[in-house]
């Protein structure tokens, strides 16, 4: 019997968003004390439960907005749900935003031990995998310089290396396969491979459909924030393709 990974129930996220555009401080401090600050109530999630076993890729699939990259951050633990739980077993590494956590006045080689802080890694660990991490990146040369001083390519590209310097136990991905130009590309979908075919847990955002196909076991589809259908690869790819239809 396999071993699950993941397990969600009755997950629902709720935001509260402004009605009223407020453009300052002084302005917000006013409608405040007035008790003149409107809301509406907007749901990205809704009662979504599933489960993932132990190797699996789960493919997530839906039109922008349906909810996808919302979902990943609440199993990421980057947001808490309004309701409802998420219980991980195992160590995660999200492949979210990349670089979202580097601090643009420090250097390459600063970042790597920041950003490694932030997803959990040890100084001593990082300490071990730095050479790593730089060769994969192709950034020797630059290395010593600040992030701002860097492309977006080149912060992605070390944003990846440092991300994918461990094999976790759940990796979570979205979009992030074309990092970098063509060469890089290539070198990083090949191991994002290693890392799906090593028995990593993967749950994999994407609106290609055919790179859904080409690796998922199993897919979720999620619509206006609720989950529409779960099941074979093939068979919900083709239902979603034809939903228009």
């Amino acid at each position: 019997m396999k071993k699950t990974m993941l397990e969600l129930n009755g997950v629902t996220m709720k935001f509260r968003m402004d009605v009223d555009k407020i453009m300052s401080l002084k302005e917000f401090a006013t409608a405040l004390v007035r008790g003149k600050i409107r809301y509406e109530e907007f749901t990205a999630l809704e009662n979504v439960s599933f489960k993932v076993e132990q190797g699996e890729t789960i493919g997530l699939i839906g039109k922008n907005g349906a909810g996808k990259s919302t979902l990943l951050k609440v199993i990421s633990g980057i947001l808490k749900p309004t309701k409802g739980t998420v219980a991980r077993y195992g160590s995660i590494a999200p492949l979210l935003e990349l670089g979202a956590g580097f601090d643009s006045n420090l250097t390459g080689r600063e970042n790597i031990f920041l950003n490694g802080a932030i997803l959990g890694y040890g100084e001593a660990f990082l300490k071990e995998k730095y050479d790593e991490i730089v060769e994969f990146s192709e950034l020797e040369r630059f290395i010593d310089s600040p992030i701002r001083n860097y492309s977006s390519g080149m912060t992605a590209r070390l944003a990846f290396s440092i991300a994918t310097v461990v094999n976790p136990e759940i990796l979570i991905v979205d979009e992030i396969l074309s990092v970098g130009d063509a060469a890089f590309q290539g070198k990083s979908r090949k191991r994002m491979l290693e890392l799906m075919g090593s028995g990593t847990t993967t749950l994999f955002v994407s609106h290609n459909i055919a790179q859904i196909k080409e690796t998922c076991d199993r897919v979720i589809w999620l619509e206006q924030g609720r989950v529409k259908a779960v099941g074979n690869t093939e068979e919900v790819c083709e239902e979603y393709e034809g939903r228009d239809q």
